[in-house]
């Protein structure tokens, strides 16, 4: 089976050796995002509500890049540097995403790159 990497200037350029997703057949598997704006590699803010948004702003840019939608997203990996935001995330995360959800799995780390309060990996399907 071949590989490819999928890239976007819609979101944050890979920050090390890594790409922002890589395609292996039909299943496509994101790289974490942190909240930086693509355009500046900059933090969108410290409030974590804008933090979130940006996170789910760039993994919709990789998810489309990758000829895909937020609805074909099958595994969503949250994680916090404080799980009491937890409420904060299903209540933003309920923008991006209409039944059926994807499976999810939200964790407290104890730091993330960048000072970032949150970041999101993800598995994308893509229809056949």
């Amino acid at each position: 089976m071949s590989k490819s990497v999928i890239q976007t200037n819609q979101a944050p350029a890979a920050i090390g050796t890594y790409s922002q997703a890589v395609k292996a057949g039909s299943t496509v598997y994101l790289s974490g995002q942190i909240p930086l704006v693509p355009a500046t590699m900059e933090m969108v803010s410290e409030d974590f509500s804008e933090q979130a948004k940006q996170v789910f702003e760039n993994i919709k840019a990789v998810v489309t890049a990758a000829g895909g939608t937020m609805a074909n997203l099958v595994k969503v990996n949250i994680f916090l540097t404080d799980l009491g935001q937890f409420a904060t995330v299903n209540e933003i995360m309920a923008q991006y995403f209409d039944m059926p959800y994807p499976a999810r799995a939200a964790v407290q780390v104890s730091a993330l790159p960048k000072g970032a309060q949150i970041e999101i990996d993800a598995v994308l399907v893509l229809p056949e």
